[in-house]
């Protein structure tokens, strides 16, 4: 495992895109639609993802998902899968 000290700061939206185990235009999506915070750098405007924005956008996600269970609107289908509620 890699020491905390030798991460980098930033991500790029392919390795974002690694910690979530999605594809890299997922988290581009995500950048356009303001749910996770990104910046551009460079005259190529490479996009960069700062680890703690990451992390946040991780807790957010933990914490939404709690209330929507709560509302009933996710339930479990008994197979490990959610299921949009009625």
């Amino acid at each position: 495992m890699i020491d905390e000290q030798q991460q980098h700061r930033f991500l790029t939206p392919t390795q974002a895109a690694d910690e979530l185990n999605v594809k890299p235009n997922q988290i581009h999506a995500l950048i356009k639609a303001g749910e996770l915070r990104a910046l551009q750098i460079g005259g190529r405007g490479m996009w960069r993802i700062g680890r703690q924005d990451l992390e946040d956008f991780i807790a957010d996600a933990y914490r939404r998902t709690a209330e929507r269970i709560a509302a009933g609107e996710i339930n479990d289908d008994g197979n490990g899968n959610a299921v949009e509620g009625d």
